[in-house]
């Protein structure tokens, strides 16, 4: 994980959780998507959905351990690939000093009147690349 990263501190909620106790799988993918508010706001930063500009185009997801109920979760995002019009954001859940699942989101700079992908502009890139680390 590079240096430059931001988190999110979520407590997990009851109903979040399934009959082994464990955070459901499909929690996880949302509360990824949450901590990457500050990254939509790079490229909106009122967050109008009117004049949205990010498409998702691909997410894996790993679970490494168990998250629970009942303890926080951090979750940790950082910027590991800018392209022309894509980049990837990853991202960790960290619950008690243990990482629980690590995740890869592609997103594309997309332009929803023409259909299309567009340039990522060189201030919002130059953004991007402060939470690369490098």
């Amino acid at each position: 994980m590079p240096l430059r990263s931001f988190s999110l501190t979520i407590q997990p909620r009851f109903n979040e959780t399934d009959g082994l106790g464990h955070i459901n799988n499909t929690v996880m993918p949302v509360w990824f998507e949450a901590a990457r508010e500050p990254i939509f706001a790079i490229f909106n930063p009122s967050l109008n959905l009117a004049e949205w500009n990010l498409i998702v185009a691909g997410f894996t997801i790993a679970y490494t351990s168990p998250t629970q109920y009942g303890q926080p979760v951090e979750i940790k995002t950082w910027i590991s690939r800018v392209g022309n019009a894509s980049f990837e954001v990853a991202q960790q859940s960290w619950q008690g000093g243990k990482m629980t699942a690590e995740a890869k989101t592609t997103l594309v700079h997309y332009d929803y009147s023409i259909d299309k992908s567009r340039p990522i502009g060189e201030e919002v890139k130059q953004a991007l690349l402060t939470l690369t680390g490098e």
